[in-house]
């Protein structure tokens, strides 16, 4: 099973700028036609979060618009940028998404990979977090399934990166999550947006995995007091490749125009 992941994708309403600085709405575009281009094309696609920039229901209506084309099945998770009760009502045919006024946590079966989505949105917040109820919920829902390869997917990644202006806005209180991931040895990996960047790690007997945004690339700043920064590096998405009987094995896909291929490697 070939899953793609895209994240960040951070839209606006038609004819406004992310930031003002880029057409972030073109750039969605552009990376559904990546998709398509590929050989073989991904089975799923995740979409980890920060749909659209301000939560607003003209930036879901576009979004809707520009999600139209893709010819592979995708699945949602809201980011710290997105209204839940806003994504519920513009993806109404999307069933496995909670009713409103609920995090939008879900689990899907169809696939020989199991995806388990979790919510780590905090209303009103840029940091991410997860109550007892979401917690309970994780717990009983890897607990039901313990042999069947599983991918969780979230927005807000549960480790501290380094980087000092994304780390304030990390996942808050995540050894309690890490407890529960532990437990279970058919994690093959945890999926995550927010930081719009390619990053990974060990953690909770896992990795995890944060992908590029196709909008813009936060800066890689490593110093205590670096001051934010975003560049407008390839954007990129990230394949996820399982077969039977092996590890899952992660890529990053560049997306745009380069030159070549050259017929040496």
């Amino acid at each position: 099973m070939l899953l793609a992941q895209i994240s960040d994708l951070h839209v606006r309403p038609r004819g406004q700028l992310y930031k003002g600085v880029v057409d972030s709405n073109r750039l969605l575009q552009d990376a559904i036609s990546h998709l398509h281009g590929l050989d073989p094309r991904p089975d799923l696609v995740l979409v980890t979060g920060d749909l659209v920039d301000e939560g607003d229901p003209a930036e879901y209506a576009m979004l809707r618009t520009l999600l139209a084309p893709c010819e592979t099945p995708y699945l949602l998770i809201p980011g710290n940028h997105d209204s839940r009760d806003a994504l519920r009502d513009a993806f109404a045919e999307h069933s496995y998404l909670p009713a409103r006024g609920r995090p939008l946590h879900y689990v899907n079966d169809a696939h020989p990979v199991r995806i388990v989505a979790l919510d780590t949105t905090v209303p009103g917040s840029h940091h991410g977090a997860i109550d007892d109820t979401g917690l309970a919920w994780l717990a009983d829902t890897l607990a039901r399934e313990r042999t069947q390869p599983t991918v969780i997917i979230m927005h807000h990644p549960p480790f501290a990166s380094g980087i000092p202006y994304l780390d304030d806005y990390m996942l808050r209180d995540a050894v309690r999550l890490e407890e529960i991931v532990a437990r279970f040895d058919n994690i093959e990996r945890v999926l995550c947006g927010h930081v719009h960047r390619p990053i990974q790690v060990r953690w909770a007997g896992t990795i995890v995995c944060t992908c590029p945004s196709t909008a813009t690339q936060i800066a890689l700043r490593l110093r205590p007091d670096a001051a934010p920064a975003s560049y407008r590096e390839p954007p990129a998405c990230l394949l996820h490749r399982w077969q039977p009987g092996s590890a899952m094995i992660t890529h990053t896909s560049y997306i745009g125009h380069f030159d070549g291929p050259y017929p040496f490697a």
